[in-house]
């Protein structure tokens, strides 16, 4: 009699059990908002992810998901944004950017007459990626700033006051002395430089953003926390044609580093955000553009405007592959992969430096081009441009 029961309530268990989990699935990967333009209708408005199971019902400014029709699971707020327009970037930019603090990239031992001591920096728990902020109450304004205070010490024990994540913490470090002078034991890094993509420059603000991604530093894969930062002219002399394994690069150089065009006042995961001194507007796609939000993609074709020569910026055939779910901003929101043979034959898909590259369908800035996969350089990553929009404060 229990078996037989327990038969018949495995076999009516499972399938609601499958549903269950399909519903659950599918209510993750739906936003808890989303974006129309001004003259769209709400009736037009469909969610991506959403599962078959679920029905959508129009209630004012939002959308309720309902399972099976009956069910109320998830509301979803709809913001109206009056016609947004950028100018598409797609031109090569030069970065330069200072750090709050400094930033531990490295530990050094020190070598004293009883012989090799190990980092009194590392002995009191700094770690790296770590960024220095204050020595004995005293802000650091750089390494030389740093390097200057400790040598000027009178005293073997020093407290420093550093980040890590989001977290201020306070250390107390007994220096060493190696010769006359006292030692941290530390390598840090206080500024970084490189070349990059503009995604979009939005004239009523002045606002500019580009990469799609934020800037770390090389050897702790920290986002530097900055202090400032200038965005340059820059220009692209060769391209390092990516192969599988290995990842190519667009290399260039600064027009003029003492000629800014722009104030970096953003280092965030969705890319780098500031105001512009001179309108950001390329003489090739000249006209602003319309936003497509995460309601408006599909996969399939789709266009990137890049750089990748002196020819200046250029329209490149690619295919957007999948879309991703997230529910917060990040630079992982779409597979693509390049399909435009011109691009395929000269950079071999998609190379470092040209993070950044607006993506463009049905004539409409839907993201950026952010990463590329190393082991498939026809194949990268991009974000969505809303994310970029929300970072840079253009989107509420």
């Amino acid at each position: 009699m229990i078996k037989k029961f327990i038969k018949r309530f495995s076999i009516i268990a499972a399938p609601m059990f499958i549903l269950t989990l399909i519903t659950y699935l599918s209510i993750t990967k739906i936003p808890d908002k989303i974006y129309i333009n001004e003259e769209s209708k709400l009736t037009d408005v469909s969610l991506q992810n959403n599962s078959f199971l679920n029905k959508i019902k129009l209630n004012n400014d939002k959308l309720n998901v309902d399972f099976l029709g009956l069910f109320p699971i998830k509301s979803v707020a709809v913001q109206t944004v009056s016609n947004l327009e950028l100018y598409p970037g797609g031109t090569s930019v030069g970065v330069k950017l200072s750090t709050n603090g400094v930033l531990v990239v490295g530990y050094s031992n020190i070598e004293t007459s009883d012989g090799t001591m190990d980092s009194p920096g590392k002995s009191s728990g700094i770690e790296l990626g770590d960024m220095i902020l204050k020595v004995n109450g005293t802000e650091i304004q750089s390494s030389k700033d740093l390097i200057a205070k400790v040598k000027s010490s009178s005293d073997e024990n020093l407290s420093v006051e550093i980040l890590r994540g989001k977290s201020k913490l306070t250390k107390e470090i007994k220096l060493i002395k190696e010769g006359e002078e006292y030692k941290l034991g530390l390598w840090v890094r206080d500024s970084t430089a490189g070349i990059g993509t503009l995604t979009f420059y939005h004239e009523n603000t002045d606002t500019f953003g580009a990469l799609g991604h934020p800037i770390t530093d090389a050897d702790t894969n920290t986002i530097f926390s900055i202090k400032d930062g200038e965005l340059l002219k820059s220009s692209i002399l060769s391209v390092r044609k990516g192969q599988r394994g290995t990842p190519g690069e667009l290399k260039g150089l600064f027009l003029n580093e003492k000629d800014s065009i722009g104030s970096i006042n953003k280092n965030l995961g969705s890319g780098i955000y500031g105001k512009t001194t001179e309108p950001l507007i390329n003489p090739v796609f000249n006209s602003p553009m319309q936003v497509g939000y995460r309601n408006e993609i599909n996969e399939g074709p789709a266009q990137i405007i890049t750089t990748i020569g002196e020819e200046g910026p250029k329209l490149y055939d690619i295919e957007i592959v999948k879309l991703l779910p997230q529910d917060k901003p990040g630079p992982k929101s779409m597979v693509i992969r390049v399909t435009d043979e011109e691009l395929l034959n000269r950079t071999g898909g998609i190379v470092q430096g040209m993070s950044g590259s607006p993506i463009i369908q049905n004539d409409k800035i839907i993201g950026a081009v952010t990463h590329v996969l190393i082991n498939k350089p026809d194949y990268g990553y991009g974000i969505y441009i809303e994310w970029m929009l929300k970072d840079a404060e253009i989107l509420p």
